[in-house]
């Protein structure tokens, strides 16, 4: 069976991956910046996007949000109510880094819909690939915590499905098939 799409340039690959990687970094840092924010965390981590040394441990602050005591709650969350509010907000936290990273993802795949209009599942997995090899020149050295890696292919799951699912949606309604030919 032929191939009845319009070939694409490369240049225009090109500048599509270039514009698809600003997109994810700077959702990135936008959904990590309101993270911390919201879960009142002390200082920003400029990694954020990076950082796959933080495991999942009730200690850590970063993962859970921040333990205070009882005393510690009156004093630094004076808008809550009770401490049954102060504990939940502070010990039961999700994970700011698995928070921000899933939440870009989700975003991203929709974003990349609206820039790419077709082939959403390849840009994503160009786009997660080159993150991994960023993460491992950032870090300098390989990820190799399990939990990363199931976010990872979680988060790239969801912006697969959503970039996918709008780009189809949006090109059917739109009728724009011939522009939108090979999903």
């Amino acid at each position: 069976m032929a191939f009845k799409g319009k070939a694409v340039d490369s240049k225009t690959v090109l500048s599509n991956l270039l514009l698809c990687l600003l997109i994810f970094y700077s959702l990135f840092y936008m959904i990590g910046s309101v993270c911390f924010g919201a879960f009142r965390l002390d200082r920003f981590d400029g990694l954020i996007p990076f950082d796959f040394k933080t495991e999942p441990a009730e200690s850590n602050s970063k993962y859970l949000g921040e333990h205070v005591t009882q005393s510690q709650c009156g004093q630094q969350h004076q808008l809550l109510a009770s401490y049954r509010q102060c504990y939940f907000v502070t010990f039961l936290s999700p994970s700011v880094n698995l928070l921000s990273l899933e939440l870009t993802y989700f975003c991203s795949g929709i974003l990349f819909a609206a820039v790419v209009r077709r082939r959403v599942w390849d840009y994503a997995l160009t786009v997660t690939l080159l993150h991994v090899i960023i993460t491992s020149l950032v870090m300098l050295e390989f990820p190799t915590v399990w939990q990363w890696w199931l976010a990872l292919g979680s988060g790239l799951f969801l912006m697969i499905c959503n970039g996918q699912l709008i780009a189809y949606f949006t090109c059917q309604r739109l009728n724009l098939h011939r522009r939108c030919p090979v999903i």
